[in-house]
């Protein structure tokens, strides 16, 4: 065998060997933009109608940025119900407003004792209820989908 050709094996050898050595770790999830949460939850039977950004329901001017509302019914929910989903740009600014969410939910809840609320940091979810158990349980399931790993950093969303 040429020198060359020895040297060219000898190189492809080394690079395949170094390839074993190489530890590749996946990116953690960023979470879904609204578009893609509402696929969730339609991939779990829910339908969404009447999409408004920047509704939240109150007059929380930090929050707004934030929010959007819409009409969801589907599964053993027969009644459409109006939800407002909080979309916060990682797990800090969540862990920061999350209280505030509840505050501005008392100024729509018509009753407080059937308030429904799900969450999966960095988003939140809330809305009169009561919820069918079924429905819930596709809003919760499509949110953690959504949610990813719970933190984006870079994110347009306070």
């Amino acid at each position: 065998m040429s020198l060359p050709r020895r040297l060219l094996l000898c190189l492809v050898t080394l690079v395949v060997a170094g390839c074993s050595f190489v530890e590749t770790v996946p990116p953690s999830p960023s979470p879904a933009d609204f578009q893609g949460t509402a696929t969730e939850f339609a991939k779990r039977g829910i339908q969404i109608d009447h999409v408004v950004s920047g509704d939240a329901g109150c007059t929380d001017t930090v929050l707004a940025p934030t929010a959007r509302s819409f009409d969801a019914s589907g599964l053993d929910q027969t009644r459409t119900v109006r939800i407002y989903l909080y979309m916060f740009a990682d797990r800090a600014t969540y862990e920061r407003l999350r209280t505030t969410v509840d505050a501005c939910a008392a100024s729509f809840v018509t009753d407080p004792e059937t308030y429904q609320s799900v969450e999966q940091s960095p988003f939140v979810l809330v809305g009169q209820g009561p919820w069918g158990q079924a429905f819930e349980a596709a809003l919760r399931a499509g949110l953690v989908v959504a949610a990813g790993s719970g933190d984006n950093a870079g994110s347009d969303y306070p």
